[in-house]
């Protein structure tokens, strides 16, 4: 059986938790990742296990969050580069008109993101086979 890349869209909350629960556990390197103030766009580049098939090849994907307005962390050291944190889920509040999409990694380390627009992309780049 082939293995298909997967491009993923979400737009809503509900749509937001399908992309949490597959990114679940995966690693991450800070040097992976991007926040782009002028383009409104945040980026991160993860190491995820194969959970829809029941594999245990290896897939780096790329999530790309659109229209942020701003971006805080809390507990992550950004000048180490090689550091490695395990993204454990993401959660979605609303305040008034503005979400806050919340990256929570391992060891109490969170990624705020603002926005007035739910539009999140996962993308397979590569699949790697042990």
């Amino acid at each position: 059986m082939s293995n298909f890349l997967k491009k993923i869209i979400a737009q809503s909350p509900e749509d937001l938790q399908i992309i949490s629960a597959i990114c679940a556990e995966s690693k991450v390197k800070i040097s992976e990742i991007k926040y782009l103030p002028s383009s409104k766009i945040f980026l991160i580049s993860i190491l995820r296990t194969d959970k829809e098939n029941k594999k245990d090849s290896l897939i780096n994907s790329v999530v790309k969050f659109e229209f942020i307005e701003n971006s805080k962390s809390k507990n992550i050291d950004q000048l180490n580069k090689d550091l490695a944190l395990e993204l454990l889920t993401i959660d979605i509040f609303k305040k008034e008109d503005i979400y806050e999409i919340l990256l929570l990694f391992s060891k109490n380390r969170i990624i705020t993101l603002s926005t007035e627009v739910i539009d999140v992309t996962l993308e397979d780049q590569k699949i790697n086979n042990d």
